[in-house]
Parts: structure tokens; sequence; C-alpha cells
């Protein structure tokens, strides 16, 4: 029961997130934006390493000086299938206006909700393989731990949830469907979390390649798409900052609870 709540804390943040719509009259300032991105990466980025990647070299520690090569795998497995998936889902990037992937004629908010269901699949995945392994039994990885990482990214995931809706309020459309399309973009994330777990279950020897898969997935969005959104623009040193204070909040709460 208690890995269910914790693989729906993180949608629970998008969905908070989301219905800022309904109390927040005007769409958030260029400077709020940037930060709300920059403190998203940060926490991103801070739990790769912290909650995906050291555990995994940790993991495979038998491996003895060979330890990182699991890791590095994984990683690149993560990165590559972000990759893959930029490549053949048609999406549009907050603040853009050329679409990405196949050319599809569909709405800029179906788009925008596209980009933002992409952006969430490395990190329902980041959930399910750390609950995975502390299912499995795994020294390296507690209950508290995977309840850090869920928390940590429920609390990204909430000015992630008001950056969808509220934009779509902007250009007109109303208000329960600007807050049902901000809930949306987070379902896949509590999805994604079960079928790793599942998938898991039955591949425990294969846990170091599966944390550092997500993690490299998580870097792909944070680079490709998080950075280039916080440093847009004048005072682009703001994202920069925001992103430190998501960095060192993620990496505390990881080694004070994990």
């Amino acid at each position: 029961m208690n890995t269910f709540y914790g693989i729906l804390i993180p949608f629970l943040g998008t969905t908070l997130g989301a219905a800022c719509v309904f109390f927040l009259k005007k769409t958030l300032s260029e400077s709020l934006q940037r930060a709300l991105t920059g403190f998203a990466a940060g926490v991103m980025v801070a739990a790769s390493v912290w909650s995906l990647l050291i555990p995994a070299i940790e993991q495979s520690s038998s491996m003895g000086r060979l330890a990182f090569a699991p890791a590095v795998i994984g990683f690149w497995c993560g990165v590559l299938f972000l990759l893959l998936l930029d490549h053949i889902i048609p999406h549009l990037h907050r603040n853009c206006q050329q679409t990405e992937g196949p050319k599809a004629h569909l709405q800029r908010s179906t788009m925008l909700l596209l980009a933002v269901t992409l952006h969430n699949i490395p990190e329902g995945m980041a959930v399910g393989v750390m609950y995975a392994g502390y299912l499995s039994g795994s020294t390296q990885i507690t209950a508290a731990g995977a309840l850090a990482l869920s928390l940590g990214i429920a609390i990204q995931n909430f000015p992630e949830g008001a950056i969808i809706s509220m934009p779509l309020r902007a250009e007109g459309m109303n208000k329960p469907k600007a807050f049902l399309y901000g809930t949306l973009s987070g379902v896949v994330e509590p999805i994604g979390a079960v079928l790793t777990i599942l998938a898991a279950q039955y591949i425990i020897v294969a846990l170091p390649y599966l944390l550092s898969f997500a993690a490299g997935a998580m870097l792909y969005v944070v680079v490709e798409e998080l950075i280039p959104e916080m440093s847009q623009g004048r005072h682009s040193n703001l994202g920069t900052l925001f992103f430190a204070v998501g960095f060192t909040m993620m990496m505390a709460l990881d080694v004070g609870l994990g």
C-alpha cells in the first residue's frame, strides 16, 4: 500500500499545479516560468545522480573496477530511448513555434501536452524503478529513499502542472479543460511507474541498468528541453539560481531520507 501511495505522489503534484488555473487570473510571468523551469531541472539532475546513478553503481560493486559499466550502458540506453521518442512523437515545446517529430495535424494544445508527457515518462520510470528496488530487498534502496524521490519529483511537478494549464487558459481554453490537460500530462507517471515495477520484478538482475536508464532519460530531458527554456531571454541567471535551489533541495531530501 505504501508503494501504491508512493507512485501516486508525483501525479498529485502535477494535479495540484494544474489546479492553479482556478485560482490565478493571469498567466505566469516569463521570469517565474524561467525560475520554475530551472528549479525542475535542478531537482531532476540531483535525482538522477543521488537516487539513480549512485545506487546503480553501488549495486554493481561486485564487478570491481567495472562497477560503472551497467550504469554507463543503462544511461546511454535511456538517452537513446528519449531521442527515439523525440523523433517518432509529434510535439511542441513551450515558447516554440516549430514543432518537432513527424508532421501531424494536431492542435497546439495537444502538441504541448505531448511534449510534457514525453518529459514525464522518465520521471515515472524513475519512481517505479526505485520502488522496484525497494520491493526486491535491495540494501541500497530504502522505503525512505524511494519516498524522497517521489516527493522531490512531486515538488517539481507542481510548477510544471501550472506551466501547462495557465498558458492554455491564456490562449482561450476554459478553466476545466485547461486543468484537465494539465492533469493528463502527469498521468503517464504512475502508469510508467507501475509498468517498471512489474518489469523489474522479473529481471531484478537488471536493476542497475534500469536505474541508470531512468537517469539517462531524465538528463536527456533536462539538457534538451529544460536548460534551453530556462536560459532564454533576459535575466537567464534567474533560471540558473533556481536550478541550484532545486538541486540542493533534492540532494538534501535524498541524503536526509535515503
